[in-house]
């Protein structure tokens, strides 16, 4: 392995409440446009769980407990050209307080089920993604990306446990 591998950290946070799962849909402007799940860069020196807590409230408005959150999986992408891994720390969230922002900083915020959230416009790694939050036990996604191609080179989807 190369000394020069570098490794972004995100989380993402599904919020479940009863039938109904919390989306914001991003513009374009904002990159990955389209309905996704709150979530983004683990700050340093937080750990997995302080930065969903984190990003969940100021995307949303909504506070949860690190207590709370039920770990449900992990994606990783690698760029070989670039010798970049981006690993993602998903959550859902069934407790949680507070009021929903009125002007959030990432796109709207919508209330829909599953079934309807998978209708909705979204990036493609997502709507794979989506269902696996509500599936038991956790899971395991692996993508080897060849970004001269904008393709995939490998596609890994495990449920574990």
């Amino acid at each position: 392995m190369s000394a020069n591998n570098v490794c972004g950290l995100y989380t993402m946070c599904i919020v479940k409440d009863e039938d109904k799962i919390l989306l914001m849909n991003r513009p374009d402007k904002l990159g990955f446009p389209g309905y996704i799940g709150p979530g983004g860069k683990v700050d340093f020196p937080e750990s997995f769980t302080e930065g969903a807590v984190r990003e969940l409230r100021e995307e949303t408005g909504l506070s949860v407990q690190p207590e709370d959150l039920v770990f449900k999986g992990i994606d990783e992408y690698v760029v070989p050209q670039t010798n970049y891994r981006y690993l993602v720390f998903n959550y859902l969230a069934t407790k949680y307080t507070g009021e929903l922002l009125s002007n959030p900083p990432e796109g709207e915020l919508s209330w829909v089920t599953v079934d309807e959230a998978l209708d909705l416009p979204m990036q493609p790694w997502f709507r794979r993604r989506l269902p696996l939050f509500f599936a038991p036990g956790t899971f395991e996604i692996s993508v080897v990306w060849d970004e001269d191609n904008d393709s995939s080179i490998e596609d890994k989807v495990r449920q574990l446990g």
